[in-house]
């Protein structure tokens, strides 16, 4: 069965769950999340700047970091974002307040980050390590995660892609997100205080894939890819790390089409990060990203620089001020 018949059937079950459980008060909302509001959803290359992250309002920073538990699985490329996160609180004075992160290993006062905790709960024999192993088994995997009562606080899903080239972005990932979106979001049919339900709902947080070098432009390519994402995000107002667009702009915002993941194109005649880093200074205008917090230095796999992940943090924390009710809107 093709996953737009199984988002049919899902929407069917849906209808009937809710006609039974009408008479069902509804779950109290108190993960700490607030309903988004503004009107950017996508946190690209204009989002992910330092001069960004500096001007959120820190009440925001502050309830994110507190009331946030986030789920991310990924692989390699995937790091990108972990990497960052993991090295953001190293970088300037009241960043290991403001930003402080644990990794598997909920503590009070900094940001619950679940690194890679979503694959083991696949089904026997599928490989769900990220988005591209296996094009539908994120979906199953991610039910089964957040049905286990041991995950009851978790309020922020997201997924990374490998090289998302060639799959079905519009036939299975977009329909694949909105099943459990319609399942697990704000209002689903699996939230509530009813047999098999869970009290918190769940921010689900799209991502593009990265660049590939002299290979992002054409039919299932990953600009093609990304604007199906990024257009999907903004009609139907769900926040999206656009992993594709800060691997493709420079620090000016300029646009190469033939970048790859690690900055490098050939138009431009260079590395473009690689050369931004060499000519600024550690601590002031760029940090090094790192495995776990506190631990081993290192750019982030494929990388050769730390900007890359060090712009994916900023937007992952632009996301995640967003999710704790920040309009999104820089004064």
């Amino acid at each position: 069965m093709k996953i737009k018949e199984i988002l049919c059937w899902s929407m069917v079950a849906m209808m009937s769950i809710a006609a039974c459980s009408s008479d069902t008060d509804p779950a109290e909302k108190n993960d700490g999340t607030e309903d988004l509001s503004g009107t950017q959803f996508v946190a690209n290359h204009f989002v992910a700047k330092e001069e960004v992250l500096r001007a959120i309002p820190i009440e925001f920073i502050d309830k994110a970091r507190q009331n946030l538990h986030i789920a991310y699985q990924h692989t390699s490329h995937g790091t990108h974002v972990s990497f960052g996160v993991f090295g953001l609180q190293d970088y300037k004075s009241g960043d290991e307040v403001n930003f402080a992160v644990t990794k598997n290993n909920p503590t009070a006062n900094k940001l619950d980050f679940g690194d890679n905790v979503l694959k083991s709960y696949a089904e026997s024999g599928v490989d769900a390590s990220d988005l591209s192993r296996n094009e539908t088994a994120f979906i199953q995997a991610t039910r089964n995660f957040l049905d286990d009562k041991d995950n009851a606080s978790v309020n922020v899903v997201m997924w990374s892609w490998c090289n998302i080239a060639g799959h079905d972005v519009s036939g299975n990932y977009l329909p694949g997100m909105q099943m459990l979106i319609d399942e697990y979001g704000s209002g689903g049919s699996k939230i509530g205080t009813g047999p098999g339900q869970r009290v918190n709902p769940v921010h689900f947080v799209f991502m593009t894939g990265h660049a590939n070098k002299n290979a992002n432009v054409g039919n299932g390519k990953p600009a093609d890819q990304a604007k199906l994402i990024t257009d999907y995000c903004e009609k139907n107002k769900y926040l999206c790390l656009d992993y594709y667009a800060i691997d493709s702009h420079c620090m000016n915002d300029n646009y190469w089409d033939d970048a790859s993941d690690d900055g490098y194109s050939e138009k431009y005649g260079r590395n473009f990060y690689l050369e931004w880093q060499e000519k600024g200074t550690i601590g002031v205008d760029y940090f090094e990203n790192k495995t776990t917090p506190g631990g081993t230095v290192k750019p982030g796999d494929h990388n050769s620089q730390h900007i890359t992940a060090n712009r994916k943090a900023y937007a992952m924390w632009w996301i995640l001020a967003r999710i704790a009710g920040w309009d999104g809107v820089v004064e």
